[in-house]
């Protein structure tokens, strides 16, 4: 290994052993007088379609106790209960109030498939659409401080911006002071291209809220890349040579990423993990896809994250996770409101 090489993974070691504390016991910070938050105890969550818990990494970061997860998927399931202990649910739509304990803040990435220019765009006319009411009817049976919901840069167009527009009504219906912003993983810290809607929602009146503008450092590609990496996640030479007479890239490393259409090109960071997508849809310098451990770092999961699943599994898991450091970012703003 080269100095260049040692120095980029020195890098993201001290950035992953900062997100590693949600892991270990992290001491609640007591938020000051006149805080809209309780500052005699942990901040309760409950993490909803909680996949492998990108939300609750974020959380438990800033001290938060989960007393509450669930996933319809189970190897996700799996993943999450070898890595924080906790068994999730298996569907929200099961969920019956008094089963689910009281909390503080709710947490959700709620299916993005209806709303993806992947998927079909069909909106609340998906089943996986009418989830979102799922989510309203646990808010308004529970009634959290606050609640911060995530999904696709696509929801806030889909059907002219109508979707949005219906999904803020409902929540402010239900009691609630509600803002939405699109933020890119890219502007914090991790090498990934990735914009997401994020929603947060607090019970009746609150001041001092802002949204995190980002502006951390991009660690360097190299930083987030294995250097021994098995040769089942190496493409044919079919493959490879393909992409090499379709395109030249500029940079070294490099994700090579191929659209829907065929074109082909290259960056020095990963355009977004996508659960569903094809094997050969990100490849490292049009030779190789990325391993799981790979994907998790782009989502920013710490190398203490344990992978349980297989590479199909783990593939899926990542392209469905919340970039970590994103949504601590917005969490840690949250903290800092106060009562009207």
């Amino acid at each position: 290994m080269d100095n260049t090489a040692h120095s980029d993974s020195q890098l993201f070691l001290r950035f992953g052993d900062g997100l590693g504390d949600s892991l270990n016991a992290v001491e609640w910070p007591r938020p000051s007088s006149g805080s809209f938050w309780p500052n005699d105890r942990p901040l309760r969550f409950v993490d909803l379609f909680c996949g492998i818990g990108g939300f609750h990494q974020a959380a438990a970061s800033l001290g938060m106790e989960c007393v509450l997860a669930c996933d319809i998927d189970p190897g996700a399931r799996k993943a999450y209960n070898a890595n924080y202990g906790i068994d999730p649910k298996h569907d929200v739509c099961a969920l019956e109030a008094d089963d689910i304990p009281e909390m503080d803040i709710l947490l959700g990435g709620f299916p993005c498939q209806p709303f993806s220019i992947i998927g079909n765009m069909e909106g609340f006319a998906d089943a996986r659409g009418t989830l979102f009411f799922e989510l309203a009817r646990i808010i308004e049976a529970k009634q959290p401080s606050a609640f911060v919901l995530e999904n696709v840069r696509q929801l806030a167009s889909h059907n002219h911006g109508e979707t949005l527009k219906h999904i803020l009504k409902i929540l402010r219906g239900l009691g609630y002071t509600v803002e939405s912003k699109i933020l890119n993983a890219l502007d914090f810290g991790v090498p990934q291209k990735r914009e997401r809607i994020l929603i947060v929602g607090f019970k009746g009146g609150v001041h001092g809220f802002t949204w995190p503008t980002g502006k951390m450092p991009m660690p360097p590609l190299a930083s987030v890349l294995e250097t021994e990496v098995d040769r089942r996640h190496y493409v044919s030479d079919r493959i490879k040579e393909s992409r090499l007479k379709s395109h030249a890239s500029k940079h070294k490393p490099a994700i090579w990423h191929e659209n829907k259409a065929g074109n082909v090109s290259s960056h020095p960071f990963s355009c977004a993990l996508r659960a569903g997508a094809s094997y050969n849809y990100l490849l490292v310098d049009g030779e190789r896809r990325l391993t799981g451990r790979e994907m998790l770092r782009l989502q920013g999961f710490p190398d203490t994250f344990k992978i349980v699943c297989t590479d199909g599994q783990t593939r899926k898991q990542a392209g469905n996770a919340v970039p970590v450091p994103m949504v601590k970012a917005v969490l840690e703003r949250m903290l800092s409101v106060k009562c009207v």
